[in-house]
């Protein structure tokens, strides 16, 4: 029979000795995996418990929903860019002092990298981390079709620790009752409810998957509606007793080094694409994290030695970074006279001459490279990539290697002859090699997200190229007015402490 738990208490475990855990993962994409996990999230947030999430693969959208509705930041854990051991190392070190961890999945349960292999996949992370899956089935337009789904998901890895099912978007009374009736003969497959059909639940999406934390914020209203769903209509207590407890290894802190360079740091709506793990790595090497908004500062922090600027949606306010003349001329200024720059997808979007949008309208960026970016209506590209350094950067020296994703809509019009190119790109299945990663003077841009964990000698080395340059560099002169128009404006979202608790 299919255990039709009953409700009941749950009692968290001990503080610093053990904690609860589960995967949140899907039949297929789009089945309600994310709406579950924050509504997770926020139920149990809203009980008082400690949560920690976490999302498998290399997106960067559920993670910042994550950090909203939990407190703190996500973590991304990979089956490709990064090794078994740094992802458990990532996962055990941010579970201390949580009593649940909820691991989002990515695409269905066993999809990966291949049709004959588990790499790359949610089952396979699950089993790496030793923690029960939660199954989410869209049941919508289904009834005892549903037990065999079920059925199949349930058996077809016996290594994989299958807590149980929820099924989501449901019709009425009748329809629940029919599902019920489906699921009861699956022996020990554990139901743990369903949640009604509605429309209003859904993030919308946009061209590089759902919008932004920053831009569509989960309002309170919305967190409270769907945590009073998932209360009402999942056992979230039995679910919870359900899952083992998980011991934690006493907490190891990497050692610090003492900081001796400010690397300025571009977040804000435009620029909010990074993984935790990187900007973690900088600190540890030495670097002090310095925030700024390119959307409203006019001016760079002051005494920089390094630029980092991270990936998001310039495209969607190239009109705005155009206005902001004089950031822009600061960078360019900037990165003439010497000072180390580090750029990623959106990044080298905003430090090309220009981006011309889908209506043809061309904004002009900072003019540090000399490229022109247009948008295109279809993506361009899509996949993991592993970098090899064909000459000494600022990332280290030639040889090194680095794993990292791209995934965009634009594209570079033209490239100039006598632009260096330092990166060799290769792709997970070993296709076409690819020269990228373009150079001028200590500026390096690309359209990979590199995951620094893959190799955290590339953090070292950009912080160690920043440290060895700053005392070498021309002092950088930049006009300032007397007045600026919004000397008295709000301190905008930029700053560390709202990356840190976004």
């Amino acid at each position: 029979m299919v255990m039709m738990l009953a409700p009941g208490n749950f009692s968290p475990p001990a503080s610093g000795s053990s904690l609860k855990a589960l995967v949140v993962a899907g039949t297929h994409s789009g089945v309600g995996k994310t709406t579950i996990t924050l509504g997770l999230l926020y139920a149990l947030r809203r009980r008082g418990l400690r949560v920690q999430p976490f999302k498998v693969g290399p997106d960067f959208i559920d993670p910042g929903h994550h950090a909203q509705v939990a407190g703190c930041l996500s973590h991304n854990l990979d089956g490709w860019m990064l090794s078994p051991a740094a992802n458990l190392a990532i996962f055990q070190r941010h579970v201390q002092g949580a009593e649940v961890a909820v691991v989002e999945g990515v695409m269905g349960l066993f999809d990966g990298f291949a049709g004959d292999s588990e790499d790359g996949s949610t089952a396979q992370m699950a089993k790496w981390l030793k923690l029960p899956v939660l199954l989410v089935v869209d049941a919508r337009a289904m009834a005892r079709s549903v037990a065999a789904l079920v059925q199949g998901f349930a058996h077809f890895d016996p290594e994989l620790n299958l807590a149980g099912v929820v099924l989501n978007r449901i019709g009425g009374p009748t329809h629940r009752r029919y599902l019920e009736q489906a699921l009861a003969p699956l022996g020990q497959v554990r139901y743990f409810g369903a949640l009604p059909r509605e429309a209003a639940l859904a993030i919308p999406e946009r061209h590089l998957g759902l919008t932004t934390a920053d831009d569509y914020p989960l309002t309170p209203d919305y967190l409270e509606h769907l945590a009073d769903l998932l209360e009402a209509h999942l056992h979230l207590d039995d679910l919870l007793n359900t899952l083992p407890p998980i011991p934690l290894p006493p907490p190891q802190t990497p050692a610090f080094a003492p900081k001796s360079v400010r690397l300025g740091v571009a977040r804000d709506r435009a620029f909010c694409f990074y993984y935790p793990e990187n900007l973690e790595l900088l600190e540890q090497f030495g670097a002090e994290l310095v925030f700024f908004s390119p959307l409203m500062d006019q001016h760079l922090p002051d005494n920089l030695d390094g630029l980092y600027l991270g990936g998001g949606y310039p495209e969607l306010f190239a009109e705005s970074l155009a206005r902001n003349h004089r950031l822009g001329e600061e960078i360019r200024a900037a990165a003439a006279a010497g000072l180390p720059v580090y750029a990623e997808c959106g990044g080298l979007m905003y430090l090309a001459e220009e981006i011309e949008t889908l209506e043809g309208c061309r904004y002009p960026m900072t003019g540090v490279l000399p490229l022109r970016v247009r948008l295109l209506s279809r993506l361009k590209a899509l996949g993991y990539r592993e970098v090899t350094l064909t000459a000494p950067s600022l990332l280290g020296p030639a040889g090194t290697t680095a794993r990292g994703h791209e995934f965009h809509y634009s594209e570079i019009v033209h490239t100039p002859d006598d632009l260096s190119r330092v990166y060799r790109l290769q792709t997970r299945q070993e296709g076409a090699v690819v020269a990228e990663g373009y150079v001028r003077q200590h500026v390096l841009a690309s359209y990979v997200h590199l995951h620094f964990g893959s190799n955290p000698a590339v953090a070292r080395h950009l912080v160690d190229f920043c440290r060895r340059l700053k005392g070498s560099r021309p002092p950088m002169i930049t006009p300032r007015p007397e007045v600026l128009e919004q000397e008295n404006r709000p301190a905008p979202r930029s700053s560390s402490a709202a990356l840190k608790e976004a």
